[in-house]
């Protein structure tokens, strides 16, 4: 078994992976839109023993980092299946820059006292080192979301922790293609497979990737018994959408450079975040750790949030959206968004999606000057 959990590129995994191999079985693994099973065999209820259409999807993203994948609901479910696993009185460390739903389902637990919580700067490597000693979940993004900053998963990855403790990524951002977290040595890799594995703004779903058999039964544990089961016609589409996820990314991240090199030359333009530039303040590690540098750039305008709005409703090509990881270009202002008010009031996160470079950029382009004038 080699990374990618056999003998094949990923780009060759995505489109095998998942299938049938029985002589006269359908190519692609069917919709199983079944809540129960004739008794006999293995399987007897879904919520328990699962569908043969989300455990192809589980084939998919588990074999891309040589592990075991637990499917769910969506990726805040997944979320909420790791931070069930921790004891009462634990101590979580999230980082400064975190999505907003992690931060307000760790500060739900917090409030009922369930556990402690601290911040630390995605970049100050050596606090989340200490932090791995002294933590019972260890909560990183990388890179983060939205202001994409890269931390170094392989020193902090490889520090001595506390029994016990488990070293979550959410690797939605990077996806497997381009970061692989087990391989540094996390417990678990989180992806929000309504983002880039699905990949067409069409579904919800999460899986948790691990290499650790104790974890990945205690999460397929924490779905039953929570229900966060993922339904199958999501499971379906998120295997439909796995199967182009190399080509789509490798689409869109080569345009996203672009666009972010052009953005960052632009009068109107104040700071352009993206881990593939140069002035980057995480480039360095961006460079070494990551093999693509993503679909999602953050950029912020000198005119503020009035400006920034109007951006946003004068792109025509581009989606005034949430959400990301799709074959459509969305973009919004961050701040504007419920919990991320912190966030520099002018920032704009577009995710790139696999329309022509040149449309894209000319539709960014004719909004700035639309809202500049």
């Amino acid at each position: 078994m080699s990374e990618y959990g056999s003998n094949l590129k990923p780009e060759s995994w995505l489109v095998t992976a998942g299938r049938p191999v029985a002589a006269g079985a359908p190519l692609n693994t069917p919709l199983v839109p079944a809540s129960n099973f004739i008794l006999g065999q293995e399987r007897a209820y879904a919520r328990d023993d699962g569908t043969p259409t989300w455990e192809a999807l589980e084939e998919i993203v588990g074999g891309l980092e040589s592990g075991s994948a637990v499917a769910f609901a969506s990726g805040m479910a997944a979320v909420a299946a790791v931070f069930d696993q921790l004891p009462a009185g634990a101590v979580v460390c999230l980082p400064d820059d975190c999505y907003q739903g992690v931060v307000g389902l760790a500060a739900a637990g917090a409030a009922r006292g369930r556990w402690r919580i601290r911040r630390l700067a995605v970049d100050d490597t050596a606090a989340w080192r200490q932090a791995c000693a002294e933590s019972d979940l260890i909560w990183l993004e990388s890179p983060s979301n939205p202001l994409l900053v890269v931390a170094d998963l392989e020193a902090i990855c490889a520090a001595p922790r506390k029994p016990g403790a488990i070293v979550a990524v959410d690797n939605t951002f990077a996806t497997p293609l381009n970061q692989q977290p087990l391989a540094f040595g996390a417990s678990l890799a989180v992806q929000s497979a309504t983002k880039f594995i699905g990949g067409h703004s069409d579904l919800l779903a999460g899986v948790v990737t691990t290499r650790d058999p104790a974890l990945w039964q205690a999460l397929r544990r924490a779905r039953e018994l929570n229900g966060a089961t993922p339904g199958a016609l999501e499971a379906f589409l998120a295997v439909r959408g796995a199967r182009t996820l190399a080509l789509r990314l490798q689409r869109a991240q080569h345009t996203a450079q672009m666009l972010a090199e052009r953005l960052e030359r632009h009068p109107l333009v104040a700071r352009v975040r993206y881990p593939g530039l140069p002035s980057h303040p995480t480039y360095a590690l961006a460079k070494r750790l990551l093999k693509g540098y993503g679909t999602i750039i953050s950029f912020e305008l000198h005119g503020g949030a009035e400006q920034a709005d109007a951006v946003c409703h004068a792109v025509r090509l581009i989606r005034h959206a949430t959400s990301l990881g799709a074959v459509e270009s969305t973009m919004e202002r961050r701040a504007a968004i419920v919990g991320q008010e912190h966030l520099p009031p002018s920032l704009l996160r577009l995710s790139v999606g696999i329309e022509d470079p040149e449309d894209l950029w000319a539709d960014l382009e004719h909004a700035l000057r639309v809202a500049a004038a």
